[in-house]
């Protein structure tokens, strides 16, 4: 690849009851200011109650115009939130999270080819800017995010990700234009692609217990980080800092 090809990009997006936010997902990947040729896309759909896999296999020639390869794969792990019960409901939060990592893990490994960099995306997300890639890019930094809201300039909406114990997060920045985070969130997340195939995963379970940088202890399991928090810690543990972009701002869907 010769210095004036720009680098290649896999979006990665897990999937599950989706369908009610497909049409802007592939908007914003259109709007997306990264040339086709440098892009690649990897979705994951799995024990969706909706239409979510027939509608992604419809949408398939739309995200083949707008990216050089197109992967769309189906892993069910038997998971369901009970009819009325908010994603977020304490009682269910360790499983759910072990489930979605061990989904983010299976895309990953299935759709990760010869791509210099992995940026995952939400399916939700109702807005970023079409620059969002090369700002990310641009900050040379090989773990990184914007801020994410559900209204512009509103609280940080992705609570997962932290520094400091937790002391540190996108509302609380001392001004900085970005922020050390030890864990991150995964609305949108930056990664350089060598640093999966190093062994960057997303833990299915507590990880980093014996850790002095994870928080003291979480609400709802204890000691350990799961998912893209404990994806953050283990990046630490690689030698790899995690950054949070203060002044690029996406936004996600509030339901």
């Amino acid at each position: 690849m010769s210095e004036d090809t720009p680098p290649r990009v896999l979006v990665l997006t897990p999937m599950k009851n989706a369908a009610p936010h497909l049409s802007r997902y592939a908007e914003l990947l259109e709007s997306l200011d990264w040339p086709a040729e440098s892009l690649s896309v990897g979705i994951l759909e799995g024990d969706s109650r909706d239409d979510t896999r027939q509608q992604l296999e419809a949408m398939r020639p739309r995200l083949e115009r707008r990216a050089r390869r197109v992967g769309i794969f189906n892993r069910d792990y038997g998971f369901q939130m009970p009819v009325g019960v908010p994603r977020w409901a304490p009682a269910y939060q360790l499983l759910r999270r072990s489930v979605l990592a061990r989904a983010r893990n299976q895309l990953l490994f299935r759709a990760l080819d010869d791509e210099d960099w992995v940026l995952w995306v939400d399916a939700d997300l109702s807005f970023y800017p079409p620059d969002c890639l090369k700002r990310l890019l641009a900050s040379g930094c090989d773990l990184v995010m914007p801020r994410c809201a559900t209204v512009a300039g509103g609280p940080t909406f992705d609570g997962n990700a932290w520094g400091d114990g937790g002391r540190i997060d996108f509302d609380h920045t001392g001004g900085a234009a970005r922020i050390r985070l030890d864990a991150v969130g995964g609305t949108m997340l930056l990664v350089k692609a060598d640093l999966h195939r190093d062994g960057l995963v997303f833990p299915p379970f507590r990880y980093g217990v014996a850790n002095p940088r994870i928080r003291d202890s979480h609400p709802v399991w204890g000691k350990g980080e799961v998912e893209t928090e404990g994806l953050g810690i283990m990046a630490g543990d690689m030698g790899t800092q995690a950054w949070g972009l203060c002044d690029l701002e996406i936004l996600h869907s509030a339901t």
